[in-house]
């Protein structure tokens, strides 16, 4: 089949799906169920269950058991590893249906929707070696009477909390290496997509993953993912969010059994730009750092910090790319930025332009919301005039919004980068190597791109700096995040007597 050329058109009716526990569907029965619309046509497209704490308990008892009799822990890293390259395959197979839910739960573009499924596909290959290499050290230095051994060994029962706006993505960035580590988890994606998490667990489960090792219980975060952060037998918890619910996980997370935590929250990332720079490279990379995915990313380059002597022109290239996307139904596969994932976000959105305007920022383009019959969507938006102290340059919008400050020195566009609480990404536009080096080395933010933004592999860890989060995901420090270090000595020959 010729993904490429694929028509896809909204359902008639809504999909059921039900929530996944030990290695099996179970169907609503009875509970509440939440009904999605796709935020690009205003019709259901799927219904999940809404779980209760019951169903959290059973489904971490479902992990925790799989944990303990080693059934996924106890096995060599081999066929640990042979899982995931059969849940790559699988994925594969299924990447166009994946890709499908994505769009219409999410309101990405398909075709961005499935180059995210054929990223994810990499991540389980390249997990599953790491699987075969995890190891620790040892230590033959201790003298004739000892010998020292260190291990690391999965840290556990995981639950995970992945957000709406990469629901496959984030969540690939994360199992595959949970796994490899040998660990069990309990996931709960977003209420409003749901649909591709459940459908990687019936996946793992088909690749031979044996029964319990991955258990998805869905619904709202106020209730199964504050239960999730407070439940006692839950040894990590990874949540990808906000910065203010990442707060209440360490808090809940204190409260109760001091779980381990991984957190990556978020980001009002730099894009610095030199006169140096290949301009037209650097307004194409600047206009997709900021409206990829809608703008509704962490890692989005949202703040355009650009040299003064080149600002006026670099803002218009930039502008006349912006006023170039194509902004439309996520099924079209022309289309470059679909729909605004929720009507929260969506008004969140509008009202920080109309206060960017009100604080005196200029509006260059962009700034309305765009009728096209059905479903919410936004005009890639640019600012200009823009002053440290507006919401607009502090807050993260998570929208397809750019804000425009000036700089006359590299020290300046460090000083500029590094004025916020945040440090996720950055991104540096240069042709000099020393400025180039020079700004990755002082900027603080936990992932990085010269002359490229958002861009990247299963090969580098993911993660931020400052209030952007805790730990790395994905290459070998996301296998290394989810275990544990035991040092073990281990005594040679008779032991000196401590009593005589």
């Amino acid at each position: 089949m010729d993904m490429q050329s694929t028509k896809h058109i909204p359902p008639s009716s809504p999909r059921e799906f039900g929530f996944f526990l030990n290695g099996k569907f179970e169907h609503a029965c009875g509970r509440e169920v939440f009904e999605r619309n796709s935020p690009a046509h205003d019709i259901p497209v799927s219904r999940v269950p809404k779980c209760t704490h019951a169903d959290l308990d059973k489904a971490v008892a479902s992990a925790r058991q799989a944990f303990e009799d080693r059934r996924w822990s106890g096995l060599a890293g081999s066929d640990r590893a042979a899982v995931l390259l059969k849940a790559a395959e699988i994925i594969r197979q299924k990447q166009e249906e994946i890709a499908l839910w994505e769009s219409l739960e999410n309101g990405k573009p398909i075709s961005q929707a499935r180059a995210e499924v054929g990223g994810c596909i990499g991540m389980y290959e390249y997990a599953s070696g790491l699987a075969r290499m995890v190891h620790g050290d040892s230590f033959n230095n201790l003298g004739d009477g000892m010998f020292g051994v260190v291990t690391r060994e999965p840290v556990g029962v995981v639950g995970l909390i992945t957000p709406w706006n990469f629901p496959f993505l984030i969540l690939c960035e994360r199992v595959p290496y949970i796994l490899a580590s040998g660990c069990t988890l309990v996931v709960k994606p977003s209420e409003v997509t749901s649909a591709t998490t459940l459908i990687l667990a019936e996946i793992l489960s088909e690749a031979g993953l044996p029964e319990g090792v991955m258990n998805v219980v869905t619904g709202s975060g106020n209730t199964i993912g504050q239960a999730m952060s407070e439940h006692m037998d839950i040894d990590m918890l990874s949540f990808t969010g906000s910065t203010q619910v990442g707060r209440s996980c360490v808090a809940a997370a204190s409260r109760s059994n001091f779980k381990k935590l991984g957190l990556e929250l978020g980001g009002k990332n730099p894009q610095i730009v030199f006169a140096d720079a290949d301009l037209e490279d650097a307004a194409d990379g600047v206009a997709f750092g900021v409206a990829f995915n809608t703008g509704q990313c962490c890692v989005s380059g949202s703040r355009l910090i650009v040299e003064a002597s080149v600002a006026s022109e670099f803002t218009e290239l930039v502008a006349a790319k912006m006023n170039k996307i194509r902004v439309g139904d996520p099924l079209d596969e022309n289309t470059q930025v679909g729909a605004i994932t929720t009507n929260a976000q969506n008004k969140t959105i509008m009202s920080y332009i109309v206060r960017g305007q009100k604080e005196g920022a200029t509006l260059v383009c962009g700034g309305s919301q765009l009728d096209l019959g059905r479903g919410q969507f936004i005009a890639p938006t640019l600012f200009t005039d823009v002053k440290r102290e507006m919401a607009i340059a502090r807050d993260e919008i998570f929208g397809p919004v750019l804000t425009v400050q000036n700089f006359e020195t590299v020290e300046e566009a460090v000083a500029i980068s590094n004025d916020t609480v945040y440090g996720l990404a950055a991104s540096v536009w240069t042709k000099n190597i020393d400025k180039a080096l020079m700004v990755t080395r002082h900027v603080r933010a936990g992932r990085f791109w010269v002359n490229t933004t958002l861009s990247g592999g299963p090969e580098l860890p993911l993660g931020g700096f400052k209030q952007s989060g805790w730990g790395r995901e994905a290459g070998l420090m996301g296998v290394e995040e989810y275990t544990q270090v035991k040092s073990v000595h281990i005594e040679i020959g008779k032991r000196s007597p401590w009593i005589t």
